[in-house]
């Protein structure tokens, strides 16, 4: 029986694939979450065979909870389910240990499968992402990354700095490199550049 902590923050969603999944006699949803921190602590408790779980969500995102699961050593194996069909997410997801990366719009059959296979410890990735995601390498330093991440939540270079502990002119100097990195205008413009490649 390949027991499974479904995370995904849309009820509806959620309902629907703990209903699918339910009907194969060998998986079992033990636990489901409708938000990051939720679904951590559900991992924890039930040290699941698998983690579904979707990418954007409340709390951890479902990359933070992979990068979770991998620091604690936990036997539990993460597969994302996602509509974010990016390279740059799956880059992301690899480096955090995630060893499976599926689109939603995948037949449900094809779900089921691919849980099996990383169950039994192999890969399921989906193969025309795998391709864009060596063709499309993240040009952005973890640094460069955390401050532009913030920058586009509207938070200004003084309290970037206090919140990474990072003076001013480093955050400027962060700033400046991912703006020339992405060839973008400003910092806005580089934030949305690199949204739109799954590199935040």
């Amino acid at each position: 029986m390949i027991r499974i902590v479904l995370a995904e923050d849309q009820a509806m969603v959620r309902g629907a694939l703990a209903a699918l999944l339910g009907l194969e006699t060998d998986i079992r949803i033990i636990a489901e979450a409708g938000d990051g921190d939720s679904a951590w602590q559900a991992v924890q408790a039930h040290t699941p065979d698998l983690l579904v779980t979707d990418i954007e969500m409340p709390g951890k995102t479902g990359l933070e909870l992979a990068q979770a699961v991998h620091e604690a050593k936990l036997d539990t194996r993460v597969v994302i389910l996602t509509t974010f069909g990016r390279a740059g997410y799956l880059r992301r997801a690899l480096d955090a240990g995630v060893r499976g990366y599926l689109l939603k719009d995948a037949p449900s059959h094809e779900l089921a499968q691919a849980l099996r296979l990383v169950h039994n410890g192999g890969r399921a990735i989906d193969p025309q992402l795998a391709v864009a995601a060596w063709s499309d390498a993240d040009p952005l330093s973890e640094r460069e990354r955390a401050v532009l991440r913030l920058a586009g939540e509207g938070l200004s270079t003084a309290q970037i700095g206090e919140r990474l502990v990072l003076s001013s002119g480093t955050v400027r100097n962060y700033l400046s490199e991912a703006i020339s990195k992405l060839g973008a205008a400003n910092r806005i413009e580089a934030w949305r550049l690199a949204r739109q490649q799954g590199w935040l």
